[in-house]
């Protein structure tokens, strides 16, 4: 059994238990699931923000523990305030040390779309990410099959909701509905957890064409972050490259400084302003 499946496996259990903790009729009643959910699509194509999805993590099955004793309304907000142009939080306690409540807390503090990165196996969680005020899902296409995909998918537009469809290779790609619109490229191989960067510059031309593409994982230096974004991705996922600094959200700000110096990008900030 890998890592992912056990993670898989694990969540099932844990979702059979809040259903019967945490009722759906009970999560329809938190005041976020009739808030007007952000776009993560249109904040990551905004000229003014940096394209960077920054992500709250505490720790990972691969890395072990990050930065265990963050707090997500300071963090996030700095990562606002840096010039990001989305938040991921991760709502996973048992492999990444998050908890429903992270979102929750980043939501009080922050007006840009929220994407709740989790591995979301069940309905049940596209309702609860709406309850605790995420704007957008992430549903992995590696551990979810088409039909799957499609009937969480459309629970989450119900629901005002985007989704960020994550794939690793061409087959993933395969199982995508046709109204995806929003793919992540994920650099970590999930099975072994081995991050390579030329895979997403490899792999992206085969998304159709009208999907706004993100890379993610591994992205560790200015220079990979201005490479991904001048082959064509418009967005990047990071949060291990912030989050094992002390102070993640200055980390993101000095990192996004960076990107504005880097020689060779085909398009400049100017205080904060992408310009192309």
């Amino acid at each position: 059994m890998t890592i992912l499946d056990e993670i898989i496996a694990y969540k099932r259990t844990e979702v059979q238990e809040n259903k019967e903790l945490y009722p759906v009729k009970l999560l329809e009643k938190s005041p976020y699931f009739t808030a007007q959910p952000v776009s993560l699509e249109k904040y990551v194509r905004r000229q003014d923000l940096s394209g960077i999805i920054a992500e709250f993590k505490r720790k990972s099955p691969s890395k072990g523990i990050i930065n265990e004793f963050a707090d997500p309304a300071t963090v996030c907000l700095e990562y606002m305030q840096a010039g990001a142009s989305a938040l991921s939080v991760i709502t996973d306690t048992r492999y990444f040390g998050g908890s429903n409540k992270d979102l929750t807390t980043a939501r009080k503090f922050n007006y840009c779309p929220i994407l709740r990165k989790d591995f979301i196996v069940d309905e049940y969680q596209v309702i609860e990410a709406r309850s605790i005020g995420a704007d957008a899902i992430l549903l992995i296409a590696e551990v979810l099959n088409e039909k799957e995909l499609k009937k969480l998918s459309e629970l989450a537009f119900s629901l005002q909701m985007e989704v960020l469809f994550e794939v690793h290779d061409r087959e993933n790609i395969l199982k995508l509905p046709a109204d995806a619109r929003i793919v992540g490229i994920n650099n970590r191989n999930l099975k072994n957890f081995e991050v390579n960067i030329q895979h997403s510059i490899e792999l992206q031309d085969e998304l159709p064409p009208q999907v706004l593409k993100i890379a993610e994982s591994g992205i560790d230096s200015p220079q990979t972050a201005v490479k991904l974004l001048s082959s064509g991705f418009s967005g990047l996922l990071m949060g291990e490259r912030f989050m094992r600094e002390t102070n993640p959200g200055r980390a993101c700000k000095l990192f996004i400084r960076n990107m504005e110096s880097t020689s060779g990008y085909d398009f400049k900030f100017v205080t904060g302003i992408k310009e192309r």
